[in-house]
């Protein structure tokens, strides 16, 4: 299992990178990020919900309501335009004069780290899925 510092400092920087590749729900968010780690992360909807709350008052994602086949309601998450300039490292000026390590973590202390493991999770989304990640941090 990965450190839980590690894991939450990735969960932004993985979110947009796997909406990179299209509009996604919430478990099954959970599910590519298991499969994709090799059930090293393991993410839960207490973890989850509140970081793409938290994305979507950023201006990083929208939301969408979705009725799906047996009439329930499902709610599918995208990457906007800051989402995708936050992705590729285009940090706003207000981000880069300050308090960017809140926002964007992978920037943080643990910066190296996550790259470092951001590469070998790449490298697995690669190998077994084709490649779906945005730049590197």
């Amino acid at each position: 299992m990965i450190s839980k510092e590690l894991v939450a400092a990735s969960t932004e920087p993985l979110i947009l990178s796997l909406f990179s590749k299209g509009e996604s729900y919430g478990y099954a968010l959970i599910q590519e990020v298991k499969m994709l780690s090799g059930d090293r992360i393991e993410w839960t909807d207490g973890m989850l919900y509140p970081v793409l709350h938290r994305m979507e008052e950023n201006g990083w994602i929208k939301s969408r309501w979705v009725e799906i086949e047996n009439g329930r309601k499902r709610k599918y998450y995208a990457l906007k335009k800051d989402g995708y300039h936050v992705l590729n490292g285009s940090i706003s000026t207000d981000l880069q004069k300050g308090d960017q390590d809140r926002h964007f973590p992978c920037r943080g202390a643990l910066g190296g780290t996550l790259r470092h493991w951001l590469r070998h999770f790449r490298a697995a989304a690669f190998r077994d899925r084709g490649s779906i990640f945005g730049r590197q941090c």
